[in-house]
């Protein structure tokens, strides 16, 4: 057994293995204690550079989030009772009473039938496409800043591992320079550039989901929008009290 420890293959063999080895727990040794106490603030602070815009685009998404969703609920409401009260004053003639009640309502369904309601008197076709183009105009403006939400869950994942590419170049050129090579310091550069990653990422699916979420409202309302504008061409298309 002895002649084989001190063969000078085995030794040449088993010699880097021990020297990893020996790395892998100092480097475990060292990695709790300087990690005792991190905050999420220092950890974040430790990513560098990269954070400052990640921070901007994370105040922006949850700002804009916050405001489409107040803005699309406010304007997407479409009580049945308005629209049966509208088609009962047409049907009674009533219009400057539809009217008023349309714009009383302050949403994008009463802009949108009380143009139509304007209307009444021109050829149905000239009120269908008054309510398609006044539809859009409302949908336009619902959508508001959504598009740049759609921006950012493409960018903050990107601009993410751009931070941690740049930190990976850094710790490789300092190893160049210094000639000092090991895990400890390895591993302890590599866990704060790949905050960077991480940040992007999660602000990214934020992004992403609230897009989509408030798009399938604004997609919801379109629906309901579609039916009570059929409602109120069928009524149109019915026999009138008196004007």
């Amino acid at each position: 057994m002895a002649a084989v420890l001190n063969n000078p293959l085995t030794i040449h063999l088993f010699t880097p293995k021990i020297m990893l080895l020996q790395a892998l727990t100092d480097s475990t040794m060292v990695a709790p204690g300087s990690g005792d106490g991190l905050s999420v603030l220092d950890l974040l602070i430790k990513g560098g550079w990269v954070m400052l815009p990640l921070g901007f685009l994370f105040v922006a998404t949850i700002a804009m989030m916050i405001e489409r969703w107040m803005g699309i609920t406010k304007n997407a409401k479409i009580e049945q009772s308005f629209v049966n009260n509208v088609k009962d004053f047409i049907q009674q003639g009533n219009l400057k009473s539809a009217e008023s009640l349309c714009r009383n309502q302050n949403n994008a369904a009463g802009r949108i039938l009380e143009r139509a309601t304007g209307r009444i008197g021109y050829p149905i076709k000239d009120i269908e496409s008054t309510i398609e183009n006044a539809s859009q105009i409302e949908l336009q403006r619902m959508e508001g800043s959504l598009p740049y939400l759609g921006v950012i869950a493409g960018i903050a994942p990107m601009l993410g591992f751009v931070g941690t590419i740049a930190g990976i170049i850094r710790i490789f050129y300092d190893i160049s320079i210094s000639n000092d090579f090991n895990i400890s310091t390895i591993s302890g550069g590599m866990y704060e550039k790949m905050i960077t990653s991480g940040s992007g990422l999660i602000i990214g699916l934020i992004a992403y989901a609230g897009y989509h979420l408030l798009n399938m409202k604004i997609d919801r309302f379109a629906l309901k929008l579609q039916m009570a504008a059929s409602d109120f061409l069928d009524v149109l298309q019915r026999p009138v009290a008196s004007r």
